[in-house]
């Protein structure tokens, strides 16, 4: 499936979004995505859903119950960036 996807790696139609289509993504990334960044991308995506934006790292991780440093450790980058990208939401701005 030939996703059409930014220079940073979103999606250009956010709203053709799926499960399938965020594991195609990470797929073509070459990355392994586990339960629990699933799952973190599910909690993003709700956040996104009832806020209308991304949130920061602070917030997420008191949303997802997961200290910040395993994020980083997890997602072996700001975590933030990974998470929105494979969730089909906008590139978050500022520290993520």
């Amino acid at each position: 499936m030939a996703l059409e996807r930014t220079g940073n790696g979103y999606l250009v139609d956010p709203t053709i979004w799926s499960e399938e289509i965020m594991l195609e993504m990470a797929k073509e990334d070459d990355i392994e995505l586990t339960e629990s960044m699933i799952t973190q991308i599910m909690a993003a995506r709700e956040y996104f859903a009832e806020n209308s934006s991304v949130p920061p790292i602070r917030t997420f991780a008191k949303v997802v119950g997961i200290d910040k440093k395993i994020l980083f450790k997890e997602w072996l980058t700001g975590p933030m960036k990974p998470i929105t990208k494979y969730g089909g939401m906008p590139q978050p701005t500022g520290c993520v």
